[in-house]
């Protein structure tokens, strides 16, 4: 800063020495131009080096993050109650909005009926297991029978004990008795399958109606929409009446959240050799004209617009002149208790790179001008 300022201050004397004091050239209009220019590039000492080392932006905004409000409900749902007032903070866990919930309480009920069926179907199953075993038993106690009394008239018969018509019947009783042992055991093995169709020990029907209650249940809490955050909803257009649900496809409302809000500043790119995060930064925040906030730089957005291609069967078309993109830069700022920091508030920024600090003093003017001027501009009274 010293060296800039010696340098100009050598010109001035200079051109006073040689021209008024000791009258070595005659001054004339061209020798005025020709003085003009020279001091003009010489200020632009102080030009660049605030371009590059405070780099300064008037097309800054407050950005406060903001979470779409959208009912998840499956069928056409009429809004009945607005239980949020626009612009007023609430807290997380709020309740919003309140939706007509007599069909999601209807299929709730309807799912907790048939989670107690499949319940009670389930203990049937393990009867049945019971039962089937039991049958099992008996059948094979009478295929025993069977074979025995085969076996008794197998040796009276050819002795002359017994008929030959009572051997034969014992013989077609143990084939039947066999059949029926193998019916009962399919039978058994059938009824175990059923018992033994579970995921993680519960037994599949029973597992598929409790997922049923639990989206039933839902769906029916959601019939109330929360605060997801701290914040406000700015802009309440929502009105009881409004239906949802399948036929809409758009949020209701925008909620503002209270958390981390932050400033982009966008910058011409070359303005950004020196930028990094954590360097210091000066606000001047339009709503509070003579206010300057402090504040550090947390990160550089480094993309623009110009380089994002969508997926297309077009190839890129490249037109001259155009305009090169800005890239923005994000800001922490300190605001002091009971400031507003509204989203979309405007704001002048200043980075001060670390970078020629004997140069700081002139961009702190800078936007300390700006500020005052806030005060009388826009002149619109």
């Amino acid at each position: 800063m010293l060296f800039a300022l010696g340098i100009t201050l050598f010109y001035l004397i200079f051109v006073w020495a040689i021209f008024f004091k000791f009258k070595l050239l005659k001054f004339s209009i061209v020798w005025g131009v020709v003085s003009f220019w020279v001091g003009a590039h010489l200020l632009l000492i102080f030009l660049v080096t605030l371009r590059f080392y405070q780099p300064y932006s008037i097309d800054s905004h407050v950005v406060r993050n903001t979470i779409q409000i959208l009912p998840k409900l499956t069928q056409p749902t009429i809004l009945t109650e607005v239980l949020v007032t626009p612009n007023t903070p609430v807290k997380k866990g709020d309740p919003l909005y309140r939706f007509d919930a007599t069909v999601y309480q209807n299929q709730v009920d309807s799912a907790q009926a048939q989670l107690v069926a499949a319940q009670q179907n389930a203990k049937i199953l393990d009867e049945n297991v019971k039962a089937m075993q039991e049958a099992v038993i008996r059948a094979e106690a009478q295929l025993a029978y069977a074979q025995t009394e085969q076996v008794r008239y197998a040796t009276l018969v050819p002795q002359g004990g017994a008929p030959q018509d009572d051997l034969d019947r014992w013989n077609e009783q143990v084939t039947e008795d066999q059949s029926l042992v193998l019916e009962k055991q399919a039978e058994l093995q059938k009824a175990l399958l059923a018992q033994q169709s579970t995921i993680d020990g519960v037994n599949t029907a029973v597992a598929q109606a409790t997922s049923q209650l639990a989206e039933a249940q839902y769906f029916l809490d959601n019939t109330t929409l929360y605060a997801p955050e701290d914040g406000m909803i700015v802009s309440q257009q929502a009105r009881p009446g409004l239906v949802v649900g399948d036929v809409r496809l758009g949020a209701i409302a925008a909620f503002v959240t209270e958390d981390n809000p932050y400033i982009l500043a966008t910058f011409r790119q070359q303005n950004l050799k020196f930028v990094k995060p954590g360097q210091e930064v000066e606000v001047a925040l339009d709503l509070y004209p003579g206010d300057i906030l402090t504040g550090t730089v947390e990160t550089v957005w480094w993309g623009t617009g110009q380089g994002q291609y969508l997926p297309s069967g077009m190839t890129p078309s490249f037109i001259l002149p155009k305009p090169p993109g800005k890239i923005a830069v994000q800001i922490k700022v300190n605001v002091p208790d009971g400031y507003l920091f509204p989203a979309g508030g405007h704001a002048t920024v200043a980075i001060y790179t670390g970078g020629a600090t004997s140069f700081d003093f002139l961009r702190r003017i800078n936007i300390r001008l700006y500020s005052f001027g806030n005060f009388i501009r826009p002149l619109d009274i």
